[in-house]
């Protein structure tokens, strides 16, 4: 029997919004370019993912909009609590997110932040496209659907 995959994962910030607004096609995972104070601010767990979203500047992605709190402790080396940080990743990774954005129309949008098993801060990322009104009618009403179904199949025993 293979030996279950230990998920270390220290989740710092999620995006519970993005799975409801966006479809989401497919995920990968960033590294970002961080300096020590926002290092230092992300382990006490009070940073925000929820309006930023990811985006091409020049042959690079850019994380936009996320905040980090400044540090407490941190005297005038503090960082900028919304700056754009750099995203860590391939090139070809780098080419096929800006390909996919500018060609198809869709948005890279952060799920999740957290530090990995090394200790490493990294973004999930998903390549979404946005939903409209009568896609999130139906994904409340097949949530609350499921909810009724598991009562009903709790009670009847």
């Amino acid at each position: 029997m293979a030996a279950a995959k230990k998920d270390d994962r220290k989740i710092v910030a999620d995006n519970r919004k993005a799975r409801f607004n966006y479809e989401i096609v497919e995920t990968v995972e960033a590294g970002i370019a961080l300096t020590g104070t926002e290092v230092k601010s992300l382990r006490t767990g009070k940073a925000t993912i929820g309006e930023s979203y990811a985006g091409p500047s020049g042959n690079e992605l850019f994380l936009f909009n996320a905040y980090i709190p400044e540090y407490l402790q941190a005297n005038r080396f503090n960082h900028e609590p919304k700056r754009p940080r750099r995203l860590l990743l391939h090139a070809r990774q780098i080419g096929k997110m800006i390909g996919a954005v500018q060609r198809d129309g869709f948005t890279i949008v952060p799920l999740r932040v957290y530090f990995n098993d090394r200790g490493r801060a990294k973004v999930e990322l998903a390549l979404a496209r946005g939903k409209n009104a009568a896609d999130k009618r139906e994904t409340v009403k097949k949530r609350e659907w499921d909810r009724e179904k598991g009562r009903l199949l709790r009670d009847k025993g």
